[in-house]
């Protein structure tokens, strides 16, 4: 845990009390990672989606217990299950809006995939080449490398056992490590930081 970490930590009870500025350290923390999330699951309709999970989650903030790290994983369970409704309104899959031809780059090989990416390609087209891999790759990639997840955090925010997610992760990882040229290979043990 980093010393943000333990901060954020500290003012989660805080916030549950109902602490207005405790509540803003928290979601100036937390909001970045999950619009990320909800753009891989529903593209341009991420601020809204994202709209509705805060407000269920202020609204229901005061019956959750636990840490840090089950906040992550329980604001994240009420972000994909709004995106979840808003899919099954619109009848519509998140789409690229960047094409794959274009983000062919040179990487370093001594860096995880997720980080190159990252890195390479600035926030929004990562965002949108991880959208490309199939919803449980992308799933898997984003609660892991982007919003910090461990895989049975992850595992519980998707439904599926820790195995699972680990697998998808590595696949959507690899695959694209394939879609950059040169020596960039997700390695099982090393291709997302902290994994557990």
């Amino acid at each position: 845990m980093t010393s943000e970490d333990d901060e954020l930590a500290a003012v989660l009870p805080a916030a549950r009390a109902g602490d207005e500025t405790a509540f803003r350290m928290v979601y100036r923390a937390q909001h970045p990672a999950l619009l990320r999330y909800l753009s891989v699951l529903v593209g341009a309709d991420a601020e809204d989606v994202a709209s509705e999970a805060w407000l269920q989650i202020a609204r229901d903030l005061h019956s959750f217990r636990g840490d840090w790290d089950g906040f992550r994983g329980w604001s994240a369970t009420i972000a994909r299950h709004r995106a979840m409704d808003h899919l099954r309104r619109t009848r519509r899959r998140p789409v690229s809006a960047v094409p794959i031809e274009l983000v062919a780059v040179d990487l370093i090989a001594a860096q995880d995939t997720a980080e190159q990416v990252l890195e390479i390609l600035g926030t929004d087209d990562a965002v949108a080449l991880i959208a490309s891999l199939p919803r449980d790759q992308a799933e898997a990639v984003m609660l892991r490398a982007v919003l910090g997840l461990d895989a049975a955090s992850a595992g519980k925010v998707l439904g599926k056992r820790a195995g699972a997610v680990r697998t998808a992760a590595y696949r959507g990882l690899r695959t694209l490590a394939q879609r950059f040229p040169g020596p960039v290979t997700p390695e099982p043990a090393t291709a997302l930081r902290g994994v557990r």
